[in-house]
C-alpha cells in the first residue's frame, strides 16, 4: 500500500513574526523496503542565511529508526529543509526539518526524533520538539535496473561490492565526466563564477529523452537532466560521477552553499533539487559516485607547497577537519546517504596528507548510518607514495578510485587489488579517469566530424588509440584483472569535454561496449567474485602489463581474453582431470559464433590451445560442462 503524506512546514513573509512549528511529525513516500521514507518534524523556525542561531551548526536534528525485531538500527543524521518543498517553493525559511530512511527489510519500524540546539555548554535537547512513532513497511515491489529491486549496495570486504538485498555483486560502468553535471541552469542559486572557463549547462542534447511521468521542479525544470540520466539507463550502463564542490577548481560552478563563499549555510532548494535527481538516478539503476571535492581546494598545501588558508579561500578548513568541513559532510549525508547504491569520493586528484583523510575517511564513517563505501583518488605519478599510507584494517577506506594511463588500466588494477589485501582488508578497485588528460576517453567517428582518433599532439612517440583500444585495454583490462569496473573520462581537448560535456551520445560506441561486457559477466552468470587474476595460466608475467589475460576458479570456470593481432593463446590446465568445454564470445559485438569442431574442444591434464582470429578481440569461456 503506498502511504505518502506531503507536509508543507509554516513559512510566513518577511514582514510577520517568525513562528516555530508544533512539534508535529510527518512520515511520508512509498512505505516499502528499500524505499526512501522521509520523516519531517516542524519544529524551530530558522532561515538559510542565519548567523545566531544558525540553522547548520547551532541545532542537530536526528532519529533513531529501529526495526521491532531489534535490529537493524540506525541513527540517522537529518537537516534543515526550510518549507519542507523548497525544491518546489524556492523557500529559503520555515520549520521543517528532515531524515531519510531506507528501511531494510518489511515490518514495524519504531523511530525517535529531537532537535538539539547549542548553548553556553554544547547541545541541549529542545523537549518541545522530541518525539516518537511507528509506521509498517511492506516488501518492495519493483523490478530491476531500479536498485529498490536489490537493495542497498554494501562493501563486504571483497573485491566487489554486494547488494543487500538479492546479494548479488556489482560490476559499474559508466561516465566520469562530466565533473560539472551538477553546473546545471536549472538547479537553484546555480552559477558560473568564470563562465568562459565553466559555463553552465542546458543538457539540451538530452530533452528528447524525458519521459512523460519523469520529475521536473518549478513548473517544468530539470528535464534535460532527467532526459540524460534516462539515456544513460537506457544504453545499459549503471554508474555515473559528479563534484559536489568544485569553487576555484576548473569549473568553479558547483558549490551546495547559498553562495560560492559562504561555507556555513546550506541552499535548501538547490539540494533538493539535486535530491530529485539523484532519486531518479536510483530508480533508473544508476550508480551514484559523489566526488566530495578536487584538488585545486581540497587543502591549504596545494602542490605540497606551504601556503596559508586565505591563499584557498575554497579549501574547507585548509584541508583539516575542522567545523566547516563536518559540516559538509553532514549535509552530504543526511541529505543523500538513504540512496542505495553510491560511494564516497574523498576527492579528485586529492592532496590531503594521509591523516586528514583517514580522519575525514572516519568522520563520514561515524555520520553515514548505512556505511556506504569510501574511496580515494589521486594522481597517477603519486598511488605508490599515497596509497600504501591508506591500505590497511585500520583504514575506513574501501577502495581506490584509478586514474591511469588509458592502457595501464590491467596492471595498475592488479597492483592494488594484490597489495590492499596483502595489508589485511581487500580494497575494491575501479578505474574512473583515463590518460592522457587531454584525451581521455574520444568521441565515436564522426560525431562533430571527429575523425575517432585520439591524438597526443606533444608527444612523438605516443601511439594514436580510439574508443575500440579503451574497451580492450581499460574496460577489460580493468575487469580481467579483478577490478570492479570503469568510468569513462573525457578530455579537455576533445569535443564534449570534461567541463562542457552536455550530449553523452559524443561516447555511445563505449556504452554499447559497456554494455556488452557487463552482459557477458551477468547474463552468462559467471561467478566473477569467486574467480582471481590468473595470468600466469596464459604465459602472460602480470607485472608487465602483457596480454593474454585470465580469471580463474581453478577446476570450475576461465575467463580469457585474447586480444586481436596474437595468433595462437594456451591455457594451463595440466593440473585438472576433467574436460571442459570451450565456447568463444567477440566482445566488440556481444556476439557469440556458431559452434563448430574448432571451438567445440575439451581439454585433459594438457595445456589446451585456444586459436584465435588475428584480426579481431576474443573471449574465451571454459566452464565445467
Amino acid at each position: 500500500m503506498r502511504f505518502v503524506v506531503l507536509l508543507i512546514c509554516l513559512t510566513v513573509p518577511s514582514f510577520a513574526p517568525a513562528r516555530d512549528g508544533d512539534g508535529s511529525v510527518a512520515v511520508s513516500g512509498e512505505m516499502k523496503a528499500w524505499h526512501a521514507v522521509t520523516l519531517t518534524l516542524s519544529g524551530p523556525f530558522a532561515k538559510e542565511w542565519d548567523k545566531n542561531p544558525n540553522p547548520f551548526s547551532d541545532y542537530v536534528f536526528s532519529v533513531q529508526f529501529r526495526h521491532v525485531t531489534g535490529l537493524p538500527a540506525y541513527t540517522v543524521p537529518g537537516y534543515f529543509a526550510a518549507d519542507g518543498n523548497a525544491g518546489e517553493t524556492g523557500a529559503e525559511e520555515g520549520n521543517c526539518w528532515r531524515a531519510h530512511l531506507s528501511p531494510d527489510k518489511p515490518g514495524k519500524w519504531e523511530w525517535r526524533a529531537e532537535i538539539s540546539k547549542r548553548d553556553g555548554k554544547g547541545f541541549a535537547t529542545l523537549t518541545e520538539f522530541s518525539s516518537s512513532g511507528s509506521f509498517t513497511i511492506a516488501p518492495s515491489d519493483k523490478s530491476t535496473p531500479d536498485f529498490r529491486a536489490r537493495g542497498r549496495l554494501n562493501y563486504i570486504g571483497e573485491r566487489y561490492l554486494q547488494f543487500a538485498g538479492d546479494k548479488s555483486r556489482f560490476l559499474k560502468a559508466g561516465p566520469d565526466a562530466p565533473e560539472t553535471l551538477l553546473a546545471y541552469a536549472d538547479f537553484d542559486g546555480t552559477q558560473a563564477n568564470n563562465p568562459k572557463k565553466g559555463p553552465l549547462k542546458s543538457w539540451k542534447p538530452h530533452a528528447g529523452d524525458w519521459k512523460q511521468g519523469d520529475p521536473t521542479w518549478h513548473d517544468g525544470k530539470g528535464k534535460a537532466l532527467i532526459g540524460a540520466l534516462n539515456y544513460l539507463s537506457d544504453q545499459g550502463v549503471n554508474a555515473f560521477s559528479f563534484l559536489t564542490y568544485n569553487a576555484g577548481g576548473d569549473g568553479d560552478n558547483i558549490w551546495p552553499f547559498v553562495d560560492r563563499d559562504e561555507k556555513m549555510h546550506y541552499d535548501c532548494s538547490k539540494l533538493d533539487q539535486w535530491n530529485i535527481v539523484f532519486s531518479h538516478a536510483t530508480a533508473k539503476g544508476l550508480h551514484l559516485h559523489f566526488k566530495m571535492q578536487e584538488t585545486e581546494m581540497d587543502d591549504n598545501r596545494h602542490g605540497h607547497k606551504e601556503v596559508t588558508v586565505k591563499d584557498i579561500p575554497t579549501s574547507l578548513d585548509g584541508g583539516e577537519l575542522g567545523l566547516e568541513r563536518e559540516l559538509y559532510i553532514r549535509e552530504l549525508v543526511a541529505r543523500f546517504s538513504h540512496h542505495l547504491a553510491l560511494n564516497w569520493n574523498i576527492g579528485e586528484e586529492n592532496t590531503q596528507s594521509p591523516e586528514e583523510i583517514r580522519k575525514m575517511a572516519e568522520h563520514i564513517r561515524q555520520l553515514d548510518p548505512y556505511h556506504h563505501p569510501i574511496v580515494i583518488h589521486t594522481y597517477p605519478n603519486q598511488q605508490d607514495k599515497v596509497y600504501p599510507k591508506l591500505v590497511g584494517d585500520q583504514s575506513f577506506l574501501t577502495g581506490a578510485s584509478l586514474q591511469n594511463g588509458w592502457n595501464q588500466v590491467h596492471q595498475r588494477t592488479l597492483k592494488w587489488i594484490k597489495a590492499s589485501k596483502e595489508s589485511g582488508k581487500q580494497w575494491v578497485v575501479a578505474n574512473d579517469e583515463q590518460g592522457p588528460a587531454s584525451l581521455g576517453v574520444p568521441p565515436d567517428p564522426g560525431y562533430e566530424g571527429f575523425d575517432g582518433w585520439a591524438k597526443d599532439p606533444k608527444s612523438k612517440n605516443a601511439k594514436p588509440y580510439n574508443w575500440e583500444d579503451v574497451r580492450r585495454d581499460t574496460l577489460w583490462g580493468n575487469l580481467m584483472a579483478g577490478g570492479a569496473g570503469v568510468e569513462y573520462y573525457f578530455g579537455y581537448q576533445l569535443p564534449q569535454n570534461d567541463l562542457i560535456c552536455e550530449d553523452f551520445r559524443s561516447r555511445e560506441k563505449s556504452w554499447d561496449a559497456c554494455r556488452i561486457a557487463l552482459e557477458f559477466f551477468q547474463e552468462n552468470e559467471i561467478p566473477f567474485w569467486e574467480m582471481e587474476p590468473s595470468d600466469a595460466l596464459v604465459g602472460n608475467a602480470e607485472e608487465k602489463n602483457g596480454k593474454p589475460w585470465c580469471l580463474a576458479k581453478a577446476g570450475d570456470c576461465y575467463v580469457v581474453f585474447v586480444p586481436a593481432g596474437v595468433k595462437e593463446a594456451r591455457l594451463d590446465l595440466s593440473e585438472e582431470s576433467e574436460a571442459f568445454p570451450v565456447r568463444r564470445f567477440f566482445p566488440d559485438t556481444g556476439e557469440w559464433p556458431e559452434v563448430d569442431e574448432a571451438f567445440t574442444v575439451t581439454v585433459l591434464g594438457e595445456a589446451v590451445v585456444l586459436p584465435t582470429p588475428e584480426d579481431r578481440d576474443v573471449v574465451f569461456l571454459i566452464r565445467r560442462g
